[in-house]
């Protein structure tokens, strides 16, 4: 599965099948998951010496087609806003979908679609879990991460860095567990992020990633308090 799709399925209650956090953080963390799964996979990174564009910005170093079709057009995406800070992608890059990603958690069984309404107009749709057993090797493998505080996988660390970027660790992971605090998880998931997990190139480009998810999920949740 993408790291967008297990980000999803964590932020996802599992018997109600509704979101946890606000659906405007949600989009704009899995825009930034697969902007960041692509980094990791070496195919877009930043603008570093020698390159044209001024430092700090996207650029695409491997453009072929990944063989999953929404990481393609992830990359079409990038493609299209090279030259540019990662700000001006992480919109684009979540717009629809997470409507995608449940249908393609569906397709496979891993979530159900539950359809109905609010106050029998609105209509309402849900994603309750049908199969967690992937979900549950995820939350544990970040478990040991963060409550053990054996060293994550890059895709683990990822997932834990996006977490983190959301303020959601204790939504993922039961602090209580091991006697923590919400906010001495939530400094451990910090450490995780600043980590030693990608080599120095996609270091560069992850950091920039996350503090461009962290600031467009700040403003994203003070719309959504301006307008509530």
């Amino acid at each position: 599965m993408l790291i967008a799709e297990d980000l999803l399925l964590l932020l996802t209650d599992d018997a109600s099948g509704r979101l946890m956090v606000s659906g405007a953080e949600v989009d704009i963390a899995l825009g930034g998951a697969n902007l960041l799964e692509l980094a990791l996979a070496n195919r877009v990174d930043l603008t570093r010496e020698g390159d044209e564009a001024r430092p700090g910005r996207l650029v695409v170093r491997d453009a072929t087609p990944t063989g999953d079709e929404v990481l393609d057009r992830a990359l079409e995406v990038v493609v299209a806003r090279q030259g540019k800070k990662p700000t001006a992608a992480i919109g684009p890059l979540g717009k629809n979908l997470r409507q995608t990603l449940y249908v393609r958690l569906a397709a496979i069984g891993a979530v159900r679609a539950e359809q109905g309404t609010i106050l029998g107009i609105f209509p309402r749709h849900a994603w309750p879990a049908a199969d967690a057993r992937h979900e549950a090797e995820v939350r544990e493998a970040m478990t040991r991460a963060l409550l053990e505080e054996t060293a994550p996988d890059p895709r683990t660390a990822a997932l834990i860095s996006l977490v983190h970027a959301l303020r959601s660790e204790h939504r993922v992971v039961d602090p209580r567990d091991a006697g923590l605090s919400k906010r001495e998880l939530r400094e451990r998931a910090a450490r995780i992020a600043r980590g030693s997990w990608a080599s120095d190139a996609v270091r560069r480009a992850v950091d920039e990633m996350m503090a461009a998810i962290i600031a467009a999920t700040a403003a994203a949740s003070a719309a959504t308090s301006a307008t509530s």
